[in-house]
């Protein structure tokens, strides 16, 4: 992508000339606003909720001001490139697009386009149509609405990588992995700091969880190795005694959308026993508390692509990681939805990359370890302050899901090109002309 910040920005104002406004706003915080109000207040909470008093997601934001870019002057910028290699692809940018899970909640308002019942096929598959056109990586979720196999369909010959939550049963976590390769994704991005959900006070205010009532576990009832376990649950479950418990119509709701989700007519679902032991199995079996690094190496035996770990906030972490056989870091704090009072991720960049850097001088020879970095990102000068601290690349989040809320794949794709336009206008003001060239060297201090 050769200048877009020029691209982008002189197309917004050529429309203005005639009354236009961008698509989305392109102030982050009037994003945001817009998204709030436009989405349900159990959307908005869980997309837009952290843990606790919300202070580690604060943290991520602040964090950005403690690290301050200097302007450079009388440097030939006059054309600018925003592309890069990651595991061996070349990129049109160092963005890709981060794992969200539920994303069907991001467009349940849209009633325009079918409302609750259409959500799941207007979220990943309006995410993929964007990413297609802009040429970046899409992170597919494991809490995702949509199988994988239709989002790779919509993405075509774009690229993309699974981000695995690893769960209690070996056979849906092989099963996971296999679909993904098959699927044509190019890199197995594996979770750590979700074994166990983190005291997201936004949800538990509503006792809100989207997967109690079958949101966003689409790739688990479109899977194999979870649908046998589905039908052992219900062989097993003994039968139903009587009840003079009247159901709420919470209950009702809860249990219309579990029989939505299920695969098959949504009446003859409410009538049998599989969508509600699908819930219930999918929350016993969501994640495993008792991995160490060692486990690594059963993944690494079950498939050739490269595996990342997403979480890392130690520079011990990430030796651990590769020694154990990561062939990738991602730091992450999983946005401030974990830890309340977490250090800032971006405050744990610098320490891990110097300590991956240190461990891959080791052997040279070796293919370069990526580090990337998510948690915070917002804007174009935040993916450059990212890039100055060393990450190769950002996964960018609720921005694009905001953006995804307000206008669909057309919203996706302008927070994005948002956030690329102003990475390129601030590499020319820091009179860096590609990706390549930014390093500690354009920060202050």
């Amino acid at each position: 992508m050769r200048n877009i910040g020029r691209t982008v920005q002189s197309s917004i104002y050529r429309s203005g000339v005639y009354g236009h406004r961008p698509v989305v706003p392109t102030s982050p915080d009037a994003l945001a606003d817009a998204a709030r109000r436009r989405m349900s207040r159990t959307a908005w909470s869980y997309v837009a909720g952290g843990a606790g008093a919300q202070r580690t997601v604060e943290a991520n934001r602040e964090a950005f001001g403690r690290y301050r870019i200097v302007p450079r002057q009388m440097v030939d910028v006059g054309q600018r490139s925003l592309t890069t290699t990651l595991l061996g692809r070349e990129l049109p940018a160092p963005v890709l697009f981060g794992p969200v899970g539920a994303l069907e909640l991001a467009v349940q308002h849209q009633r325009g386009r079918g409302g609750r019942g259409a959500a799941p096929r207007n979220a990943e598959p309006a995410l993929a149509r964007a990413a297609r056109d802009l040429g970046l990586p899409v992170v597919i979720s494991s809490q995702a609405s949509t199988p994988m196999e239709d989002t790779a369909a919509t993405l075509g010959d774009s690229p993309r990588w699974f981000q695995l939550y690893w769960s209690s049963d070996d056979a849906l976590v092989e099963s996971f992995v296999t679909r993904a390769e098959a699927s044509g994704c190019e890199a197995i991005v594996v979770t750590l700091d979700t074994h166990v959900l983190g005291w997201r006070t936004m949800d538990l205010d509503l006792g809100y969880l989207p997967f109690a009532r079958a949101e966003g576990i689409a790739q688990y009832l479109s899977d194999p190795a979870f649908q046998k376990l589905v039908e052992e649950r219900v062989r097993a479950a003994t039968p139903p005694g009587t009840t003079s418990a009247r159901p709420t119509i919470a209950a009702v709701r809860s249990l219309l959308s579990m029989a939505a989700h299920h695969p098959g007519p949504t009446l003859r679902n409410l009538t049998q026993p599989y969508a509600r032991a699908a819930v219930e199995t999918f929350l016993d079996v969501f994640s495993r508390s008792t991995l160490t690094w060692a486990d690594l190496a059963w993944l690494r035996e079950r498939t050739t692509l490269p595996v990342l770990v997403k979480g890392i906030q130690h520079p011990d972490d990430a030796r651990a990681a590769l020694d154990h056989g990561a062939d990738g870091i991602i730091v992450s704090n999983h946005g401030g939805r974990q830890v309340d009072n977490a250090v800032a991720s971006l405050d744990t960049l610098g320490p891990v990359v110097d300590a991956v850097r240190a461990h891959s001088g080791a052997d040279p020879a070796g293919p370069p370890v990526p580090v990337l970095f998510d948690s915070g990102i917002r804007t174009g000068a935040d993916v450059f302050t990212a890039l100055a601290l060393g990450a190769d690349a950002v996964l960018l989040g609720r921005p694009w899901v905001y953006g995804l809320a307000l206008a669909g794949a057309d919203g996706v794709r302008a927070v994005t090109e948002h956030v690329l336009a102003e990475l390129d206008l601030t590499m020319a003001l820091a009179g860096v002309a590609e990706t390549g060239q930014i390093g500690r060297h354009n920060l202050a201090g």
